[in-house]
């Protein structure tokens, strides 16, 4: 008989606590091998883009990478120096150097978006630079007496470091002033607080109209019949198995002028021919298109609520004397609540950064924020001050789920 000190052992004659530290350990490589490859996934095509994006929104060198000599005299030289001989020397310095490499282009574009009209500035200067003596101030003012500009310099000390939060204040509708104080742009230049704006508002309305539709589509699938219920819900799921493009076009041809919806109108005698309605690129177009698109996501939250909702509940309210509407609003629909959350945060989020049926429906007057991110990203290459936008709504969003985690969370303290 063994003594109660002596310790355990397998059958191979090893300890039995360390036999059971090893196989855990084994458990644990074991799981962490079989999530490393999402893990990798979430990482390589999720966290790394966000990180390069919220970088690219605060880092630009086009220009401090170009201008050596113009970076070193900002850094000598406080701001309130007069830029005198010496600013413009280090100036005719770096624009040589830039016609040397090739980078007056770069260089011009990125002081470009803080001061328009300097792209053309630079690439005409830096072609001529050669050619001039010094003094250098006489000579560049002969050249282009915009060189005195204040702002245009306040803009080259900016850029001359190359983390900023100018692309921030451009994507507010703010800029610096030659003195380099934060102001509000002009009133005909301040366009994305509007954008900003518009977003939310489309995303709140396209959110109310899904739940008002989505609402008695999930109640008639989790109350229906099963074989009724089943045929029901393909009709819901038929816009996942099309493809998006497909169902956009599709209401491009509906709604415009010369339309089906339209035509019908006028058969009907309900418009004449010259009276039809302008349902395509405008706010009517985005919104009908974005609610047909999302109004799945708004369903399935709502019928995974609703299908555990015991229909005794209703019933022994009504037997108790509860009308059919004081049943429905004190017993039921408190009850779908955690759907409708669910269901609105979804889609509102989705709204929030819809893309493609914006631009194909929307016209100038219905697309979104996201249209201007990805006019930045493409056309005008502004890939900082897209960065910037794209960082903002991101940044609405979280605090928006959180906002919902928070409410959701006081909630259920108060359930419980």
């Amino acid at each position: 008989m063994s003594d109660a000190t002596t310790p355990l052992t397998t059958a191979d004659g090893k300890p039995l606590k360390a036999a059971l530290a090893a196989s855990m350990m084994r458990a644990k490589r074991r799981a962490f091998l079989l999530v490393a490859p999402l893990f990798l996934f979430v990482l390589v095509t999720f966290v790394v883009p966000i990180g390069q994006m919220l970088f690219q929104s605060v880092h630009n060198d086009g220009f401090s990478s170009t201008a050596p000599a113009l970076k070193e005299w900002f850094s000598e030289h406080p701001l309130g120096t007069p830029y005198d001989e010496s600013a413009y020397a280090a100036l005719a310095s770096d624009l040589k150097l830039m016609r040397e490499n090739r980078t007056q282009g770069q260089a011009g574009t990125r002081i470009n978006y803080d001061v328009a009209g300097t792209r053309s500035l630079f690439t005409s200067t830096a072609r001529k630079i050669n050619r001039m003596e010094a003094p250098w101030k006489e000579a560049l003012l002969a050249e282009n007496e915009d060189w005195a500009d204040p702002n245009l310099w306040r803009a080259m000390r900016s850029a001359s470091n190359p983390y900023t939060i100018d692309f921030y204040l451009a994507a507010l509708d703010h800029t610096r002033d030659k003195d380099n104080n934060i102001v509000p742009v002009d009133e005909g230049r301040a366009i994305y607080g509007k954008l900003f704006l518009r977003t939310a508002i489309l995303s709140i309305v396209i959110t109310v109209l899904c739940m008002l539709l989505a609402f008695p589509i999930a109640h008639l699938l989790a109350t229906l019949p099963l074989a009724k219920s089943n045929l029901l819900m393909i009709f819901v799921l038929l816009p996942f198995w099309t493809s998006l493009l497909v169902r956009t076009t599709s209401w491009m041809v509906l709604l415009q002028q010369q339309g089906v919806l339209n035509d019908v109108l006028v058969w009907l005698g309900i418009l004449n021919n010259d009276g039809r309605l302008e349902m395509m690129y405008n706010k009517t177009g985005t919104i009908i298109a974005m609610t047909h698109i999302l109004l799945p996501f708004m369903v399935l939250p709502l019928y995974s609520v609703m299908r555990t909702i015991p229909p005794s509940y209703v019933r022994a309210a009504r037997s108790l004397g509860a009308t059919s509407w004081t049943a429905f609003r004190k017993i039921y629909l408190p009850q779908t609540l955690p759907g409708i959350g669910a269901g609105a945060l979804l889609v509102f989020i989705l709204s929030v950064g819809y893309y493609i049926t914006p631009a194909l429906v929307g016209g100038a007057d219905g697309q979104l924020i996201s249209n201007m991110i990805a006019f930045h990203m493409q056309k005008s290459l502004n890939w900082s001050l897209a960065a910037a936008l794209a960082s903002l709504l991101l940044g609405g969003v979280i605090i928006l789920y959180w906002l919902y985690d928070r409410l959701v969370g006081i909630d259920n303290m108060k359930l419980g």
